[in-house]
């Protein structure tokens, strides 16, 4: 077993982490197919605090929507391109992170799976299976956002500035606690608590942690993404 760094050894074999700008670019059409499917749809990932917003801003007329959300994706892009010169973004990145993100989500199905047993967690109402890529392409993107980014990531930054010497201790006991509220945060709706669906979700929020912590919010999404289609589909 090399000694390097986990960090040092997945770079040398997948690339670097991604940075936030390649985190942008490969989650545009993730962001945008869920943006234009959803609004058929009755409901909405509960982390969406953006398309109802939009409809209202719309005045709910499905084709101002459809601009909108477009003319949203379209500045990102815009941004990408201009940003691109300083920041080259290469196109194989975008096959590999949907690559990684299928492996991971084997891995993270088996690796929940080895902690609780097999479960068959609860899917909600059906939509089909348009309104079941589409749900997941939302739960992909934006509790990725809420939970991964903003939580953890966030949350990791501030304790860090009350303990800085704890730099091992505290990413890891917050990545504890931030799986178990992305856990809990299920359990908000209908469905009721089970321990067993409780620590499945929450080791499947610990792996997501890791995939974000090494390799960036990008593979993150698109792990949570296809593991969701793979389940409701």
């Amino acid at each position: 077993m090399s000694a390097q760094p986990l960090k040092v050894q997945l770079a040398k074999r997948w690339g670097n982490r991604s940075d936030p700008f390649t985190d942008i670019a490969l989650t545009i059409p993730i962001v945008t197919v869920y943006h234009l499917g959803v609004v058929f749809l009755p409901v909405r990932n509960a982390a969406d605090l953006v398309t109802d917003n939009l409809r209202s801003l719309a005045s709910y007329s499905i084709l101002a929507y459809t601009a909108l959300a477009l003319g949203i994706s379209a500045v990102l892009v815009l941004v990408c391109i201009a940003l691109a010169k300083s920041h080259p973004f290469r196109r194989d990145r975008f096959v590999r992170v949907i690559l990684e993100g299928a492996l991971y989500a084997v891995l993270m199905r088996l690796v929940a799976s080895a902690v609780v047993g097999h479960l068959a967690l609860a899917r909600g109402e059906s939509y089909g299976p348009f309104g079941a890529v589409i749900m997941s392409f939302g739960a992909g993107f934006y509790e990725e956002v809420a939970f991964r980014v903003g939580l953890y990531g966030l949350g990791a930054k501030l304790l860090l500035r009350v303990w800085p010497k704890r730099t091992f201790a505290v990413p890891i006991a917050w990545a504890v606690v931030s799986s178990a509220l992305f856990s809990a945060w299920h359990y908000l709706g209908p469905e009721s608590f089970q321990l067993e669906t409780f620590v499945f979700r929450l080791t499947c929020g610990l792996v997501l942690t890791v995939i974000y912590a090494y390799r960036g919010f990008a593979t993150a999404v698109f792990t949570h993404a296809l593991y969701d289609v793979w389940v409701l589909v």
